[in-house]
């Protein structure tokens, strides 16, 4: 058995997505069949517990729209009207200690290559972000991730032509059999979750606009909230 989460778009006023751990059977293994069976055994012990609707966001993704999604084919245009892929530009924006970073270089680079790139070491400390000039702290935690995330999917929506992109507005909840909530922080389960919800709320451009519209609209969801200056409110408040 294992267990990962489930994020769903908080249909409340209350914030703006939701995350339930769900105990499942996993199938151990590497291959595709072993991931899809633990993908669906993981949807049917979702539904057990009244979340449907769900998409899993992964390259093991049955379904194409999610493994568009996934963070490692999410491309966009940089300044320099380059394609650049999302995990690239965030694993080449990190800070670490000692001026160490960023390291631009990598946003020209396959993520599979950055991967292999010796300074991206999980052991270093990092001390924040900076892409476009932008400088991000690293709290809230998943904070640049998900402005990378969402800027990327709504260009894509918006610019590529491909309208499978859209597709993520029909799902409510969102998986990534990967991410292990144990070992890791950022996922793009949660980033889609965030995604759909500030549409639904009508929330999207405004959170988009710039980066203190988007930290202010995120301090009003209660996973945020204990991570940054902003006083609790209601999310209409």
């Amino acid at each position: 058995m294992a267990q990962r989460p489930v994020f769903s778009v908080d249909e409340t006023n209350k914030g703006l997505i939701t995350e339930k751990l769900i105990e499942f059977e996993y199938f151990t293994g590497f291959s595709r069949s072993q991931k899809e069976k633990s993908i669906s055994s993981l949807h049917k012990a979702a539904s057990h517990k009244g979340i449907n609707s769900i998409l899993e966001v992964s390259t093991k993704s049955s379904s194409p729209v999610g493994v568009l999604l996934s963070a490692f084919n999410l491309s966009f245009l940089s300044s320099e009207n380059k394609q650049i892929f999302l995990e690239s530009v965030f694993q080449g924006s990190k800070i670490y200690e000692n001026n160490d970073g960023p390291h631009t270089d990598l946003y020209n680079l396959s993520p599979s290559d950055v991967k292999k790139d010796e300074r991206i070491d999980r052991n270093k400390k990092i001390i924040g972000f900076q892409f476009n000039n932008i400088f991000w702290n690293t709290e809230p935690k998943t904070a640049f991730y998900d402005w990378l995330y969402l800027n990327a999917l709504k260009f894509n929506i918006e610019n590529s032509g491909n309208h499978a992109y859209k597709e993520v507005l029909n799902y409510s909840s969102f998986t990534d059999i990967e991410f292990n909530h144990k070992k890791s922080i950022n996922c793009q389960a949660r980033s889609c979750a965030l995604y759909v919800s500030l549409y639904q709320k009508k929330l999207l451009d405004k959170a988009l606009a710039n980066k203190e519209s988007f930290l202010e609209i995120l301090s009003k969801d209660p996973f945020y909230i204990t991570q940054n200056k902003y006083k609790q409110k209601g999310l209409f408040d």
